[in-house]
C-alpha cells in the first residue's frame, strides 16, 4: 500500500522548537514569593490561573498579556496595596522573559537540517506577533523555514485560513507539537495530519480530558526530536523525494 504524501510540515514552535514554558514557571515562582505574605501559593496560582484565562480573548496568548494578568492579579489579592515598585518588578520580569535566550530541545536543528530538502517546512504558532519573531531570528532557525505563521489562537478555523491562504491540500500537511489541544486535535479536524511530541511540563489550559480524547483514537506520539524523522517516514512519503 503506498504511503500519503505529504508536501508541507509544520511545527509549533514554544516547547515544540525551543524551551518556552520553563519561562513563564521561572516567573510565576517569583510572583508568588513576591505575594507570599498575602496567600498560599496553591491559592496565588489558582487565582492567576484563572485571571488569564478569562484574559484570553482580551489580551490573547503571550508574554504581553501574561504580565497583564500577573498585575491584575496582584492589584486583587493584595486588595489594592501593591506597590508601585512592585509592579515595575513584575514588568522587569516581563522585559527579562521577552530578552530571555531560546534554548533549542535536543535534536531540532539536526531534523530541520535532514527534513529542509524533502518537503516545505513552516512554523504555525500562536502568540504576540512580536516575540514569537523575536525567538525565532534569536534561535537561528530561521533558514530552515519557507513559512512563519503567527496567529491568535490555534482552532480549525485557523487552521483552515493557514491553509487556505498557502494553497496548501489538507491531506499534504503534517503539524507537529506539544499540545493536543492546540497542535493535535484541531489539525486533525481540519483535515491535517498531526504528531505529538508531549513537553515535560503543560499549561493547564492546554490539557485535554480523557473524554474530549475518546473521539481521537491511536493519536500519534513520539517523545522526543530524534524519533521524529523515522516516525515520519514509516508513515508518509515526502513529496521532494518523490519528485527525486
Amino acid at each position: 500500500m503506498q504511503k500519503p504524501i505529504i508536501t508541507t510540515i509544520a511545527f509549533d514552535a514554544d516547547d515544540t522548537l525551543w524551551r518556552n514554558e520553563d519561562v513563564f514557571l521561572s516567573t510565576q515562582q517569583y510572583f508568588v514569593e513576591m505575594l507570599s505574605s498575602y496567600h498560599s501559593k496553591e491559592y496565588i496560582l489558582e487565582r492567576l490561573n484563572e485571571v488569564q484565562i478569562s484574559n484570553l480573548s482580551n489580551f490573547g496568548y503571550g508574554i504581553k498579556g501574561f504580565t497583564l494578568s500577573l498585575i491584575e492579579t496582584a492589584i486583587s489579592l493584595t486588595e489594592g496595596r501593591i506597590t508601585g515598585y512592585e509592579v515595575h518588578e513584575i514588568i522587569q520580569l516581563a522585559k527579562q522573559m521577552l530578552a530571555a535566550p531560546v534554548h533549542m530541545l535536543p535534536g531540532i536543528e539536526d531534523l530541520l537540517r535532514s527534513l529542509k530538502d524533502k518537503c516545505q517546512l513552516m512554523v504555525i504558532t500562536k502568540g504576540d506577533l512580536l516575540d514569537q519573531e523575536g525567538k525565532l531570528a534569536r534561535s537561528g532557525l530561521s533558514e530552515y523555514f519557507d513559512w512563519y505563521e503567527v496567529v491568535s489562537n490555534k482552532k480549525v478555523a485557523n487552521y483552515q485560513k493557514v491553509f487556505e491562504s498557502l494553497q496548501l491540500a489538507p491531506s499534504e500537511v503534517l503539524m507537529i507539537g506539544n499540545s493536543l489541544r492546540s497542535d493535535v486535535l484541531p489539525v486533525l479536524d481540519a483535515g491535517a495530519h498531526a504528531l505529538h511530541v508531549p513537553y515535560h511540563t503543560t499549561w493547564s489550559h492546554e490539557q485535554v480530558t480523557d473524554e474530549e480524547l475518546k473521539q481521537y483514537p491511536d493519536i500519534p506520539s513520539v517523545s522526543s526530536a530524534s524519533e521524529i524523522e523515522n516516525w515520519i517516514r514509516n508513515h508518509f512519503q515526502l513529496s521532494g523525494e518523490v519528485r527525486s
